[in-house]
């Protein structure tokens, strides 16, 4: 069995001899967000993935960010480490789930969470992040959204835009769809100093006792900006270790136990190693798919 540094070591060494760039998104494990040339959510690594140089990229994430990069970059080589990290979330809807609320909504846009595959993407009119999601609807020109996959994101949004009309699909993250708000208050009695920093990915009853609603970037950023020296994290277990590692002046508490993505925990070291060394399970999508779900990234962007 490999070391663990010489694991680590060999991963490096490849990078180099391949010109690879490698980025990972900050729910994967710690020794792989350490062996990456950038650690990011899911829209910025497929940025950062068109930006660069190298022709080979590796996507440390689920399916869908892979699909993600590739739509941005279709010229260049997008490996993912662990084919068979999908997202839960992204496979509740459909293509034909789409078309159908079309269908039954047809004054409604479709807004798609990038959390999705690149054919739900390809027939939908804009994409959005989780900290995009406000400003991209409040901006469409249509008085009823049609938003795909995650009720809780789209209730999140349609509660703060009440002038226009909302159809949510009933799709969730199960990862943070576990989490209660029972396990909240438990957390804030266990820790009655902590502020709270929670994805707007929860329920509604335990996002409305969050002191920051955000992104994972956004709930990096809240914590290393806030003066309290107590946090609660509401969202993936990942996000924890990593805070606690950054900031250790700090006092770092997840919220429940349960706070776990098992998908995002199959990209292990040993799996980017095998991938780098075999530059295998490249991500490919039809040309007419890709192009028309690069329309829809690029009016988020753009909007």
């Amino acid at each position: 069995m490999e070391s663990f540094d010489g694991l680590r070591e060999k991963v490096l060494e490849l990078k180099r001899e391949k010109n690879a760039l490698v980025l990972a998104h900050y729910y994967v494990p710690l020794e792989v967000q350490d062996v990456a040339d950038a650690v990011c959510d899911s829209f910025a690594m497929a940025q950062k993935a068109a930006k660069a140089e190298n022709g080979l990229i590796v996507i440390c994430g689920v399916r869908f960010m892979g699909e993600s990069a590739k739509i941005l970059s279709p010229d260049k080589t997008v490996l993912l480490p662990s084919p068979d990290a999908g997202c839960p979330m992204a496979d509740m809807v459909t293509p034909e789930d789409v078309l159908r609320l079309r269908a039954e909504h047809p004054k409604a846009k479709v807004m798609c969470y990038v959390n999705s595959s690149a054919a739900v993407k390809a027939v939908s009119d804009v994409c959005c992040t989780s900290s995009s999601a406000l400003r991209i609807a409040k901006g469409l020109e249509c008085d009823e959204i049609i938003f795909v996959p995650d009720k809780h994101l789209g209730s999140y949004v349609a509660e703060r835009v009440p002038e226009k009309k909302f159809w949510l699909h009933d799709g969730f993250c199960p990862t943070h769809h576990r989490i209660t708000e029972a396990d909240v208050l438990r957390a804030k009695g266990a820790h009655p100093d902590a502020v709270f920093a929670v994805h707007p990915e929860c329920g509604e009853d335990v996002v409305k006792h969050g002191d920051l609603v955000g992104s994972t970037a956004e709930i990096l950023d809240f914590a290393r900006r806030t003066p309290a020296g107590e946090i609660l994290i509401g969202t993936e277990s990942e996000i924890v270790e990593r805070l606690r590692r950054e900031l250790p002046e700090k006092r770092i508490y997840g919220v429940g136990s349960s706070f776990v993505c098992p998908n995002m925990k199959k990209v292990t070291l040993q799996a980017l190693y095998e991938c780098l060394r075999d530059e295998k399970y490249k991500v490919e999508l039809p040309e007419d798919e890709l192009r028309a779900a690069r329309e829809s990234l690029d009016k988020m962007v753009n909007s």
